[in-house]
């Protein structure tokens, strides 16, 4: 039953279960490289200005429009498992860098179809593997020795380098705007750590609501809840705001062991549910003596304790996410409380503006007006909910390449000016190398060209005219040539503004080779099935897995009836 490997003696071994099946040598290669090909033209057209956005709609009918690597190869469930190592660098490229998922998958594609023309002629994975490692380190120096080291906080510069990351995206039009609003809200969480800054992207909310245009979109020196005030009786907006964050739940804490009170006459009731209040009252109290007219609350506020608070006139929100509440620690400086008998004034943080405002049909509180926020919002507006989705895509991007540039303050040129001037010297370097090394590193130059051809292809340029263009100029050392694809011609990038963090490109370079490299290594690719007796369905006479129980067999039997009649009509 099972797959059949034969010994030398000719031998019939049964080795795998039955329905597992492997493929050797060349033909495990060609389906490998294949797979990851077919990955690398998915996104192929979707790089660059005039790259093209991709609509996936998942099994729920969700609707995903999108123009970002990571994204697509998240949102399509790809099955293939060499085609899944892709995926795997898109992912990581995103979490490290943020921008550069589609190039990193293009090149390691590049990668793997250079590589099948050297397997081809007879050239050993292993020794393509060495080439293409060694290439990768040079590759890496000659990005570095072309980059310009600027100043970590130089807004001018990281303008650019955030409106370079959304020119390839929906929000184009509108990246004076938003480049503007993101470069501020880095740099107000910035911490300088002796001569280096320290940035954490998650002190940045984002927060986007579908509704108004982009334009609208802005940045809040404080933090946005989207939650509502508890109380009707409250009041909506609190200027020069003392800020309480509370941890524990505003309300009488069951005890720790099952307990039973027995009451025995009304008098006693009473007593029992004053005494409630009166503790309640406690509590609301201390907050109250603090100086506090705001109450930011992690848990739950009894119904009680809200009459209190909207009574001395103090806004109160409740069931706020931890990680907000950590956020509006670092916005309005104050201390988060455990414990209500340690909170004193100095505890409270401060904000000139607590207000409930109505977004679309929602209320949301904005804490605005925060001195020296280490954390802050961005409020992301556009026409449509698909719209808005994939405007926060982009600034996530573009805030990554912002910090990017403020933790390695190095950049380069974009439009595919250090590929080929790493190719260019790739080439050169290349000869230095004995034997069949020598030939994967050249093909490794000729993968990283790979970025220049599909900006040109996508911008509709000849890719073969450009490619030569662009490294003859290269040739003569104008290091800062590449592809300006809006106006579909070869120029100078720092003039045009097109720049891109050095860390972007280390990242793609290392993320493609390793992952071609692992690709290349494998020869056999042994595929098992789950064993007889799992669910019906699960590949079980020949059905394909996944289909639901009872499909294979039933289907025919209606139709069982008008077989020999046919036969007759025959």
């Amino acid at each position: 039953m099972g797959m059949q490997a034969t010994s030398k003696g000719n031998m019939p071994v049964v080795l795998l279960k039955e329905g597992g099946s492997e493929t050797k040598g060349r033909e495990a290669q060609k389906n490998n490289i294949a797979a990851a090909k077919i990955i690398a033209e998915i996104v192929h057209t979707s790089l660059g200005p005039r790259g093209m956005d991709k609509m996936l709609v998942d099994s729920l009918g969700d609707v995903t429009i999108t123009n970002d690597g990571a994204t697509i190869l998240k949102e399509i469930d790809v099955q293939h498992p060499a085609a899944k190592m892709l995926v795997e660098i898109s992912k990581t490229t995103d979490n490290e860098v943020g921008d550069g998922t589609t190039s990193a998958v293009i090149l390691a594609g590049a990668l793997l179809s250079q590589a099948e023309s050297l397997i081809d002629q007879d050239v050993h994975p292993t020794i393509i593997v060495d080439g293409y490692r060694k290439a990768a380190r040079k590759a890496k120096e000659y990005l570095e020795e072309i980059a310009d080291t600027i100043t970590a906080n130089d807004k001018n510069i990281l303008n650019k380098i955030a409106k370079t990351s959304m020119q390839t995206k929906l929000v184009r039009k509108d990246s004076d705007l938003l480049a503007d609003i993101i470069v501020k809200s880095v740099l107000a969480v910035a911490e300088k750590d002796g001569e280096s800054f320290d940035v954490d992207i998650d002190d940045i909310k984002v927060e986007k609501k579908a509704g108004g245009s982009i334009k609208d979109s802005m940045i809040i020196q404080g933090i946005v809840l989207d939650k509502e005030i508890v109380h009707g009786g409250m009041p909506r907006k609190i200027t020069d705001a003392k800020i309480a964050l509370i941890n524990t739940a505003l309300e009488i804490s069951k005890t720790e062991t099952d307990s039973k009170i027995n009451i025995s006459n009304p008098q006693q009731l009473k007593s029992f549910l004053d005494e409630e209040n009166r503790m309640l009252k406690t509590m609301v109290d201390k907050v109250i003596g603090s100086g506090a007219n705001v109450v930011l609350c992690q848990k739950g506020l009894d119904d009680m304790a809200q009459h209190y608070l909207a009574k001395a006139g103090i806004i109160a929100v409740r069931r706020i996410k931890e990680s907000d509440l950590t956020k509006l620690a670092k916005a309005t400086g104050a201390r988060i409380v455990t414990n209500l008998d340690d909170l004193y004034e100095k505890d409270l943080g401060s904000a000139d503006v607590v207000e409930e405002r109505k977004i679309e049909e929602d209320k949301w509180v904005f804490v605005e007006g925060c001195k020296h926020p280490k954390a802050v919002t961005l409020l992301l507006r556009a026409g449509s909910q698909r719209v808005v989705d994939e405007v926060e895509r982009s600034v996530h991007d573009a805030l990554m390449v912002v910090k990017d540039v403020i933790l390695k303050p190095e950049i380069v040129a974009g439009g595919g000016a250090p590929e080929t001037y790493a190719a260019t010297k790739i080439r050169g370097w290349a000869k230095s190398l004995e034997g069949r090394e020598q030939l994967a590193a050249e093909k490794f130059a000729d993968a990283l060209e790979e970025i220049p051809m599909a900006l040109a292809d996508n911008a509709g340029m000849d890719p073969i005219d450009t490619l030569t263009l662009l490294r003859s100029k290269q040739q003569k050392g104008e290091k800062w040539t590449g592809i300006d694809v809006m106006k579909a011609k070869i120029g100078n990038m720092k003039s045009s503004d097109i720049i891109e963090p050095l860390a972007v490109k280390l990242q793609i370079v290392s993320a493609a080779a390793e992952a071609a490299c692992m690709i290349l290594r494998i020869d056999d690719v042994i595929a098992t099935q789950k064993s007889a007796g799992g669910p019906p369905g699960g590949g079980e006479g020949g059905m394909p897995p996944g289909m639901p129980p009872g499909m294979g067999g039933m289907g025919g039997m209606p139709g069982m009836g008008g077989m020999p009649d046919m036969g007759g009509m025959m």
